[in-house]
């Protein structure tokens, strides 16, 4: 942090603080401006831009396929989700969204879902260390290390897993990967008592989220906001529900909502949507069907390993696609699905090349951000650092 000392002319001195870019409440290279009175943020304005990759330009000198690997950095701690995103603006510029196998869509909703609660626990470990809860962070990142030992084994990858692909999924998972998925649901439910036990109804908690950081319904739809944020002022929208994709209108499970709008319930909101993601993945595994985990369309999707080997047509269409790509119709997709932090959009156009002409991506917590000054103006220094935590930002998405 730096500190300076400002004369405002007509006003007494004012007391600016940098916040950022490294400190490490901000979640990433986030930097504030805040103007102060005393203790009381009077004023705060963000800045972006220090994380700045060019992803969405990087993607039109790519093949379609290729692109996947840039999604998988956006927001680094969903990298499936951001596939699942991107394939499916992609299949639906092709118009493949209906020959994507059964098994697949299913595999998809199981280990997107893992991906929302390996988030939410970085979210929850991080958020309670910046107030103080130590522990809540170890025993996070304790759960979060068996759902990346999960993804290593489904798809050879910790983090960037590129394991979705256009038309389904890379590879049919290896054999035993059900158990480890089996070990993990029956574990983790009392892993979440654990954390609520030691935060829900902690009183040093309470004092530091109750009422605090509060935003109303109203603002929240003027401002754009989705996700966890939204629900907690009391708006029951999720896109899994509200515009199903990838099946998930065959699964049951329940959208949580508090109507309080402040950081506790939007800790409690995240909270409820770790167990319903955990139903979501047990009915996933239990309704798992049999058959391919790839659409049947031999110019766009890699042929199997064994059949590129031993079949001259599946040699040379694999050969095609892997150094030409395929050419999808001119046109344009825009397909949303619910990330952990909200509304993630792939908007992508097609001039007919084997390259997108164009991919832009709604990206949630860059939305979400713009709320942060409204949010904390008028309340104390220490919680800015609550709210910040709470609203549950990427800074990947926010400076892509």
């Amino acid at each position: 942090m730096a500190l300076t000392l400002e004369k405002i002319p007509g006003q007494e001195e004012k007391l600016i603080l940098n916040m950022g870019p490294q400190h490490p409440s901000t979640h990433g290279v986030l930097r504030l401006v805040l103007e102060l009175d005393g203790e009381t943020i009077t004023r705060a304005t963000y800045d972006i831009g220090y994380l700045h990759t060019g992803i969405e330009k990087t993607c039109e000198s790519l093949t379609y396929s290729q692109v996947i690997t840039l999604t998988d950095r956006v927001d680094y701690l969903a990298p499936l989700s951001n596939n699942l995103c991107y394939c499916l603006a992609v299949e639906k510029l092709l118009g493949l969204d209906a020959a994507i196998p059964p098994r697949a869509q299913y595999l998809r909703v199981l280990l997107t879902e893992l991906t929302r609660l390996n988030s939410h626990l970085v979210w929850l470990g991080t958020h309670a260390i910046d107030m103080g809860a130590m522990s809540v962070l170890l025993y996070c990142f304790r759960e979060r290390e068996e759902i990346l030992k999960i993804f290593e084994f489904v798809s050879g990858q910790r983090m960037m897993t590129s394991y979705f692909r256009i038309g389904g999924l890379a590879v049919e998972p290896p054999l035993g990967w059900e158990k480890r998925v089996e070990k993990f649901i029956r574990i983790f439910p009392a892993k979440l008592d654990e954390y609520e036990a030691l935060l829900t109804r902690n009183p040093i908690w309470l004092k530091r989220t109750q009422g605090v950081g509060i935003f109303s319904s109203e603002d929240c739809l003027a401002w754009a906001v989705s996700g966890p944020i939204l629900r907690a002022s009391g708006i029951a929208w999720d896109l899994r529900k509200a515009r199903p994709y990838s099946g998930y209108e065959k699964f049951d499970f329940e959208i949580p909502t508090r109507t309080e709008g402040d950081v506790y319930a939007r800790y409690q909101v995240r909270m409820a949507e770790m167990r319903e993601s955990l139903k979501i993945v047990r009915q996933a595994l239990e309704g798992m069907p049999e058959g391919p985990v790839k659409a049947d369309a031999p110019k766009i999707v890699l042929p199997d390993r064994e059949k590129m080997k031993t079949q001259m047509e599946a040699l040379i269409y694999h050969f095609k696609i892997i150094t030409e790509g395929f050419h999808p119709p001119v046109g344009e997709a825009y397909q949303a699905i619910e990330s952990p932090r909200g509304e993630l959009g792939f908007y992508v156009v097609s001039d007919g090349s084997p390259k997108p002409f164009r991919v832009h991506m709604r990206t949630p917590s860059f939305a979400n951000l713009q709320v942060l000054p409204k949010m904390i103006e008028g309340s104390l220094l220490s919680d800015a650092v609550a709210c910040i935590g709470s609203i549950d930002i990427v800074l990947g998405e926010i400076d892509r």
